[in-house]
C-alpha cells in the first residue's frame, strides 16, 4: 500500500515537459536526513531524465517498471523512510524517469522519515532557485517584498524579478520572496503552483557566495 501511494504521487502530472535542448547542464545532489548528511554534489548533462543523471552518480535499484526508485548506493527503503526527490526546491510530482532535466536545473534526492509522502512540498536549500528556472522549464515571475529598498533591489537582482513594498498588488502566478526583521529564519510553502519563501535576519546572506542554508529544509 505504502508503495502504491508513493508511485501515484510520483506519477501525477499533466504529462512531461518537452526534451530540454542539446547542452548545458544541470546540478545533482544527494543528501539523507533532511540534507543534514551530503553524500554527493555533482554537475550532470541537462536534457537526461532525473533518472538517468542519479544513475551517473550513483547505483540505483528501482520499481514498477524503472519508475520508483527504491535505493540508492544500498541505502534503501525502509519502514517510513524512503527516496524523495526535489526539483528546484519543488517536491517532484512525477517519476524520476519522466522528469526531463533543463540546463541550470537543481535535481536533489534526500533520504528522510515522513508521515504523508506530500510532506515538505517546497524547500529552501536550492535557493534562489525556484526563482531562477521554475519546474518543468516553466518560470514564473518573481517578486521580492520588503520596506528596506536597498535589500529589496539586491534580491530582486538575485531572482531576476521586481521589488514591490509590503501591501502592493503581487501577481497570483508570482514567486514571492517576502523579507521581515526578526531572527534568522528561512522557510517556503506552496502558493497554488507558486512558492513563497519568506526570510528574516541579515538578508545579506541570501548574496554571499557560498549560500549558508543550501541543504536545507527550512531554517529557525
Amino acid at each position: 500500500m505504502r508503495y502504491a501511494l508513493l508511485v501515484l504521487l510520483a506519477a501525477l502530472a499533466a504529462g512531461c515537459g518537452s526534451a530540454a535542448g542539446a547542452g548545458g547542464q544541470a546540478t545533482l545532489w544527494i543528501t539523507r536526513d533532511r540534507g543534514a548528511v551530503v553524500v554527493e554534489a555533482a554537475h550532470v548533462p541537462a536534457g537526461e531524465s532525473a533518472a538517468q543523471a542519479l544513475e551517473r552518480v550513483a547505483k540505483a535499484q528501482t520499481r514498477y517498471g524503472g519508475r520508483y526508485v527504491h535505493a540508492v548506493d544500498g541505502v534503501a527503503e525502509h519502514g517510513q523512510r524512503s527516496w524523495f526527490y526535489y526539483v528546484n526546491g519543488y517536491l517532484a510530482d512525477r517519476s524520476a524517469a519522466d522528469y526531463r532535466l533543463r540546463p541550470g536545473d537543481v535535481e536533489w534526492w534526500d533520504y528522510r522519515s515522513w508521515h504523508d509522502p506530500a510532506q515538505d512540498p517546497v524547500v529552501v536549500g536550492a535557493f534562489p532557485e525556484p526563482f531562477l528556472h521554475g519546474y518543468d522549464g516553466k518560470r514564473r515571475p518573481a517578486v521580492v517584498v520588503s520596506s528596506d529598498r536597498v535589500a529589496g533591489r539586491r534580491l530582486a537582482g538575485l531572482v531576476r524579478g521586481r521589488w514591490a513594498r509590503p501591501g502592493a498588488a503581487l501577481p497570483s502566478n508570482a514567486n514571492v520572496l517576502v523579507l521581515r526583521s526578526g531572527p534568522t529564519g528561512f522557510s517556503a510553502r506552496p502558493a497554488g503552483q507558486a512558492v513563497h519563501m519568506t526570510f528574516s535576519g541579515d538578508w545579506r546572506r541570501l548574496l554571499r557566495g557560498r549560500y549558508p542554508f543550501r541543504f536545507r529544509y527550512a531554517v529557525g
